[in-house]
């Protein structure tokens, strides 16, 4: 399940078509989620626990710990997980840390 800023949810091929475009995409899984069922290409894994920490880092520690630019606060980010509901427990954290 997958959670957009605009959209509460979106479908596998609008993920698709968005990842063409300059989207950043957070998946809040824990490690050995990934290690388990897999990594999602050209996705970021931050997990849930961490995201708060992770979006008020400095820049420069964010790219260095996650090997990714940093989002600023109105870029595009998409948070995906298992089933929903951490995905959309990380887009009102991200919201309420003032991400658009």
């Amino acid at each position: 399940s997958l959670c957009g800023g605009g959209a509460p949810s979106l479908s596998y091929q609008e993920l698709k078509d968005l990842k063409k475009t300059n989207v950043l995409h957070i998946d809040v899984r824990e490690r050995w989620e990934i290690e388990r069922f897999g990594r999602i290409p050209a996705s970021v894994n931050i997990p849930l626990g961490e995201l708060v920490e992770a979006l008020q880092m400095d820049p420069t520690d964010f790219k260095e710990q996650y090997n990714q630019k940093m989002p600023s606060k109105s870029d595009p980010v998409v948070f995906s997980c298992l089933a929903g509901t951490r995905s959309k427990q990380a887009l009102s954290f991200a919201t309420s840390l003032g991400f658009s």
